[in-house]
């Protein structure tokens, strides 16, 4: 029986892209995974918090929907003036951080929220006492990709409730921080690829979307936004072009978001898009086959390369079962008994000493159950990591002040790190100064193997080469 169905696209989805890419991801930054479509309400992890912040200049974009326009229309009751009024104000942050070349900036996120504070007050003239509804609105919008979450009764998966959950079922896992995507069939971790993901000032969501299309060769029409050439707007970019962004297979996961290539190895692990996951040509080739390998069918290199053969021919391949991606942002991770600890790149203030309980308490262990140097360890690399580093290291008063609040560790914990010391000869762990630029710092804690999220499984880096092995024990770049 033929599973795949494979059609020619007359038209093309409606993309309300930047220029890198990627569609814009209409302005809410939050931690708490909320669900895209009509899954069932879950509570957020412990490792996230739930404060959404607005990221204006790619609130823009959302005017280009006018089925956003109307949903603000209908249930606040807004006039066409205070649209525009409204829309104006986007427009400026996005033509102020364009002649700032902001996403080119090892600051983009403090420039991000610095338009974000800018455009707040300016619309809350406008809108005042519906400003926050207004923006609970545009988040509810932005996170449901653009759809109406009661006009689906399709059954969707749930969203995990506490962190570094591991599927029991298919799906896909992008862990924003991390910058990783996972591909689990029927609870396996199959393949693990590293990505780039949105500027700050464009991020990712969180929360669970879907895909149910490969499409091959896209066009791409850029929107009529004011960081978009004039001689470029209005004009279909056809698949293929040397100009089109979206390079030769983009996977819609719920607009405006995609799962797309064209990207080059050097932008792999870091901000490569406004709002999209990236990946290079060859990885997302190598993802087409997986993702619809995982959804039941099978794609080979062979069909991949004859869809691609004619690079201005889109064509559409429909999965033979919708796939779940989900979103996280988690930056404190448990993975096999190591502990990562990932900067927070958007500023959510994730690395906190909470967030890490909630981890290890989610991972069946606690502060109290590690040893004295490994919790020291923990802690530094915690703070150093954090939004607000405190100029305080292992020996402060404040690590000491921890450490003597802690109950004694259980003895089945004693024993394990009692053995790891002396597998070690008792030999002091070498340490290295934690960058500020620093994207990860890797700790391998006692007595924990096995325990976690599974660590990554063919990790395709984009390189072309086989992925290096982290320095465990050590802070890693």
């Amino acid at each position: 029986m033929k599973i795949l169905r494979n059609t020619a696209l007359g038209l093309i989805l409606m993309l309300s892209a930047f220029a890198v890419g990627c569609t814009n991801q209409p302005g809410v930054i939050t931690n708490s995974n909320n669900p895209a479509s009509a899954s069932p309400a879950v509570a957020a992890s412990p490792n996230v918090s739930s404060t959404a912040a607005v990221t204006l200049p790619v609130l823009d974009a959302l005017f280009s929907d006018q089925g956003f326009k109307t949903t603000l229309q209908t249930k606040l009751q807004l006039t066409d003036e205070q649209l525009a009024q409204i829309q104006k104000i986007a427009t400026d942050e996005v033509v102020r951080l364009r002649d700032e070349n902001a996403e080119d900036q090892t600051n983009g996120t403090d420039r991000a929220e610095q338009s974000r504070q800018r455009a707040t007050e300016a619309i809350g003239v406008v809108l005042g006492a519906k400003t926050d509804e207004f923006f609970g609105l545009a988040r509810d919008y932005w996170i449901a990709g653009g759809l109406d979450k009661g006009a689906t009764t399709e059954p969707t998966a749930t969203l995990p409730t506490v962190p570094n959950s591991v599927p029991k079922d298919t799906r896909v896992v992008v862990n924003i921080p991390a910058f990783r995507m996972d591909v689990f069939k029927n609870g396996e971790l199959v393949k693990s690829y590293k990505i780039g993901i949105g500027y700050p000032e464009f991020p990712l969501p969180t929360g669970l979307r879907k895909a149910e299309t490969i499409i091959f060769n896209p066009t791409w029409t850029p929107p009529d936004e004011p960081w978009v050439k004039n001689a470029m707007k209005g004009q279909k970019v056809a698949a293929g072009s040397k100009l089109n962004p979206l390079g030769p297979i983009k996977i819609p996961i719920g607009s405006p978001s995609l799962i797309h290539g064209g990207k080059s190895p050097a932008k792999i692990g870091t901000f490569a898009s406004h709002g999209c996951v990236g990946l290079t040509t060859a990885q997302v080739k190598d993802f087409a086959r997986v993702l619809a390998e995982t959804a039941g069918a099978e794609l080979s290199d062979a069909q991949i390369q004859k869809f691609l053969r004619n690079p201005t021919r889109t064509q559409a391949v429909k999965l033979a079962q919708t796939v779940p991606v989900e979103l996280r942002y988690e930056t404190i991770v448990m993975e096999d008994g190591t502990l990562h600890i990932y900067r927070d790149v958007y500023n959510q203030d994730s690395n906190t000493l909470a967030n890490l309980r909630a981890v290890l308490e989610a991972n069946k262990t606690s502060l109290e159950d590690l040893s004295d140097d490994d919790r020291a360890e923990v802690l530094e690399a915690v703070n150093a990591m954090s939004l607000h580093p405190s100029k305080q290291n292992a020996n402060s008063k404040s690590v000491k002040s921890v450490n003597s609040a802690v109950p004694s560790p259980s003895p089945a914990m004693t024993d394990a790190n009692d053995a790891t010391a002396k597998r070690a000869d008792q030999k002091p762990r070498a340490k290295k100064p934690i960058a500020k630029s620093q994207k990860e710092v890797v700790i391998e804690l006692a007595g924990l193997k096995g325990k976690g999220y599974p660590a990554a499984v063919k990790l395709d880096t984009g390189s072309g080469k086989p992925a290096p092995q982290p320095e465990v024990a050590k802070s890693t770049q």
